[in-house]
């Protein structure tokens, strides 16, 4: 965010560069200049999406094709005068739409208030004077002031600079932020949109704003999201075929009263009754429940869902593509390796916070115990223009200038040394900056005994030569050796360097000459405590990581390896080869590197082609279009960008990669309790046309009345079928492969077992239903109370976790439906509504009996016959689960930086 410069601390605190004369350049725009072009080319901002109204989301939820069919079922009911079951249907549509559009319109707001906290301002000259604006009314051709710290507010061409250094991550996934001067070379030479200025200053003219400018132009990739989730897509196919399978088995009923002569009227009215029984209208109810708990879960984690469905996606995932800096990396940099020519020594701790520790041969260093290490970081503190900066108002130390050399500082510091007793005890005198072409920094310090040192860091390139060191060849030949072997594993090479003379006398042409090798820094984007976990979980589950990243294809594959993506010699595909057409199948490798945000756009699109449902992280611009075509988009909260933020359906707030792990098992839970709905509702259902069927073959007319019918459908599909939405997950879901996309939602057995149970309750249903007619018994009561009673036994057998309170609301629903099914024999109001009558003790008793079968059977079949995901799911999806890729790098650029 741009601050004025009034209120930053001094450049000896922020490490602003010493000596260095400040930018100049043109007198900029005139007032009324800038407001002609601010009409022309319009505000500098993004085109945002719509917000969308509320009378569109209503609409958007009763297209669902399972809310249609409840829609016409609530005429039919009301045609037929039977308004009390129309209420319960009507109701339950109302809630299920309620209830999406809330948790739409509130994740809205969660991300807006989000995006209010950085919206940024810019410095320009305008009238020849310098002035503060909004960043949305920076036109082409303005002359921006740049400074540490600032967002550049529009993409422009640098006239002037002083150590100017830029953080592009968020734009191109590379970790290490770039020089910036005037320069014909465009890398060089220009600042785009949305980058971060983290050292120096200076002034740069603007050339494009808005859609013309490079964070416009991505976002413009931005078109619609990928449709409907997997589950939609399933309950639409489920919702089509049981309209067509219903109509065709209420007119086979109605037909068959007709033939044995039952009056036409009640035989309509029979017909439709049942085909209200046979829809499960609790349906949408159960999955916005369990939509709507998972949400609830994920903001407790401190997760924003977006988009209700999002929670489902997640459970599907057989892909997941996430960026690297940032997302899966800390998203600064860290002095990881330390090495001289005594041996190698690990720098531990967290971000740029100074406890930590330095580790050599398992044990902890300080200064006294390692002056060889003393050494080489008390010269890396003080060629060093950094400062770390302590938490104020906010979790974590965080640096101010560059990234590279704060890390230093961090490792400095966690050896035991002290910045401000090294500048006090040995103030500096000189300094030769860093510039893109030496390649290295030097500065000069006055020695309290007299005489001077001289400090200097750099890529060992630069560094690592006979006209810089003093040191025989064989030293030389070890560092640079070295310093290979720790680029091959994706670190940025530094190699530091000193000498000491007793007069200071010589000039800056001499001071980086004669010196003296001291060792080499490896400095790496450090993955984040939370990533290696994530990965590991997710690979457990069966769901395909792959990494893609716009960084080096060394460091990709080094942050790979580290995190188990993929094996340290895995192939890596990069964008060239991409633009080439020479990359092959964009689904055979795992890590990708060098790519742009087109580029991540056709490996997420090329994953989804070859039938995988694919969830994509990030937190950057180039992030956005991959993110919105994905199936489900995952974006960072907090250290996010606005374009990620709003391309994505579930943002995480707190930057927290396990929570996606978490959103997983919750989308499992979710796709579980719809099918354990699916098989209680369903089976129920299948019992009663059984019963309607098959009973006037057995001696019984009409089985049940109408209105018994719809009673029993209300009491069994009404709370009971609802609770089943709230069982809790299944301790071993993050154990087996998600399902494949194409399985149906009534696939892997679900549909034997539906109508195994639907036969056997119709089975018990029936027998009671004759024996009590030949006994001379009130056979209809019977019937009607051992076939919701049954169900109700069913829906208890369904429960997850059996013999625990983990769900007890329906514990209570599944009492207070039995409470009301015996109700309907016993109280006069309801015998008299119901056409029932009364039951004695030991008729209860034998219903009762029999009805616990429901439950034991429901059990048995669990354990007899236990649900698994089915492993058909697509090739890549089983192999890319279970073993990492092996090949080659295929990028011709060379190693990082160093």
């Amino acid at each position: 965010m741009n601050q004025d410069r009034d209120s930053r601390k001094s450049g000896a605190d922020i490490g602003e560069p010493r000596s260095v004369p400040p930018a100049t350049g043109p007198s900029g725009l005139s007032s009324d200049e800038a407001r002609r072009r601010l009409e022309v080319h319009g505000p500098n901002e993004i085109p945002a999406e719509p917000r969308t109204p509320v009378w569109r989301r209503v609409v958007q939820q009763l297209r669902d094709p399972l809310i249609l069919v409840l829609l016409v079922a609530a005429a039919l009911t009301i045609a037929t005068g039977d308004l009390s079951d129309a209420a319960v249907i009507l109701l339950v549509i109302t809630v299920n739409t309620v209830v999406g559009v809330v948790q739409e319109v509130r994740a809205e707001q969660a991300v807006m208030a989000l995006s209010a906290m950085s919206a940024p301002a810019a410095r320009v000259v305008r009238d020849g004077e310098e002035r503060s604006i909004p960043a949305a009314e920076v036109v082409p051709g303005d002359l921006v002031l740049l400074a540490e710290g600032d967002i550049v507010p529009a993409d422009g061409d640098v006239l002037a600079a002083a150590l100017l250094l830029a953080d592009e991550s968020s734009l191109t996934g590379e970790s290490v932020p770039v020089e910036k001067a005037p320069d014909r070379d465009v890398a060089r030479g220009a600042v785009s949109a949305g980058t971060i200025v983290v050292r120096g200053r200076g002034r740069v003219m603007v050339t494009a704003t808005g859609a013309d400018s490079a964070l416009g132009r991505i976002a413009s990739l931005m078109g619609a999201g990928p449709g409907q989730t997997p589950l939609q897509h399933r309950l639409a196919r489920f919702g089509r075929m049981l309209a067509a399978a219903i109509v065709a088995l209420c007119a086979i009923v109605l037909a068959l009263g007709l033939v044995r002569g039952q009056p036409v009227e009640l035989m309509i009215v029979a017909a439709i009754s049942l085909a209200v029984a046979a829809v499960p209208e609790s349906l949408p109810a159960v999955v916005t429940l369990a939509l709507a708990l998972g949400a609830r879960r994920m903001a407790d984690r401190h997760a924003i869902v977006r988009r209700l469905p999002a929670v489902e996606t997640l459970g599907s995932v057989t892909v997941i593509a996430t960026d690297k800096t940032g997302t899966l990396t800390e998203g600064r940099m860290a002095a990881e390796q330390l090495w001289t020519l005594h041996g190698e020594a690990a720098v531990v701790g967290t971000g740029y916070d100074p406890e930590g520790r330095v580790v050599r041969d398992g044990e902890t260093m300080t200064a006294d115990d390692a002056p060889d290490l003393a050494a080489l970081l008390r010269i890396a503190m003080l060629c060093n223009d950094a400062a770390l900066e302590p938490p104020d108002g906010s979790p974590e130390w965080s640096a101010l200038g560059d990234p590279t050399e704060a890390a230093l500082l961090t490792a400095g510091a966690r050896l035991g040394l002290d910045r401000a007793a090294l500048d006090r005890e040995l103030p500096r005198l000189d300094e030769i900056p860093f510039d893109s072409d030496r390649k290295r920094m030097t500065t000069v310090h006055l020695r309290p005994e007299g005489g001077v040192l001289v400090a200097c860091k750099g890529a060992p390139e630069s560094l690592l030569r006979t006209q810089i060191l003093a040191d025989a060849s064989d030293v030389v030949a070890r560092a640079a050796a070295q310093a290979e072997v720790l680029a091959r594993r994706g670190y940025r090479v530094l190699a530091v360097v000193t000498a000491d003379y007793d007069e200071a006398e010589q000039g800056a042409p001499t001071w980086e000459s004669g010196l003296s090798f001291l060792g080499l820094v490896g400095i790496l984007d450090p993955p984040r405590s939370a990533s290696e976990p994530m990965i590991t979980a997710c690979r457990r589950a069966g769901i395909a990581p792959v990494l893609i990243t716009g960084d080096h294809p060394l460091t990709a594959r080094a942050v790979a390896g580290r995190l188990g993506i993929a094996s340290s010699d895995a192939e890596v595909t990069t964008g060239d080869r991409i633009r080439e057409g020479t990359a092959g199948d964009l689904t055979g490798v795992r890590v990708y590197a060098r790519t742009t945000p087109e580029q991540k756009l056709d490996i997420v699109q090329a994953w989804r082609g070859a039938g995988h449902v694919v969830a994509m992280t990030g937190d950057g611009v180039n992030d956005g279009p991959a993110l919105r075509r994905a199936d489900i988009g995952v974006a960072m909260g907090r250290r996010g960008t606005e374009v990620a933020r709003q391309a994505a359906d579930l943002v995480l707030a707190d930057d927290n990669p396990a929570t996606i792990v978490s959103a997983v098992e919750e989308g499992r839970r979710v796709y579980a309790n719809v099918r354990r709905f699916l098989l209680y509702g369903l089976a129920g259902g299948t019992a009663e046309i059984l019963v309607m069927l098959l009973g006037p073959f057995l001696g019984m007319p009409l089985p049940l009345l109408p209105a018994q019918i719809l009673w029993i459908n209300l009491l069994t599909h009404g709370l009971p079928g609802v609770a089943l939405g709230a069982e809790p997950v299944d301790p071993h879901t993050m154990r087996h492969p998600p399902r494949p996309p194409s399985e149906s939602v009534l696939g892997a057995g679900l549909w034997p077992r539906i109508l195994f149970m639907g036969a056997f309750v119709a089975t018990v249903t029936l027998v009671v239903g004759v024996w009590a007619r030949e006994t001379g018994r009130p056979w209809q009561s019977m019937v009607f109370l051992i076939l919701g009673a049954t169900q109700l036994g069913v829906a208890l057998g369904s429960r997850a976790r059996p013999g625990s309170l983990a769900n007890p609301f329906l514990l209570v629903a599944v009492g207070a439906a039995l409470s009301l099914q015996a109700a309907g024999i016993y109280l006069p109001p309801l015998r008299e509504l119901l056409g029932t009558e009364p039951l004695p003790p030991s008729d209860l008793a034998i219903a009762a009996a029999v009805s616990g079968l429901g439950h034991v059977v429901m059990r048995l079949q669990a354990r007899l016959r236990p649900e698994r995901p089915s492993r058909g799911g697509p090739r890549e999806a089983q192999e890319h689960g279970t073993q990492p890729a092996h090949g080659r790098c295929n990028d011709q650029r060379g190693g990082p930086r160093t």
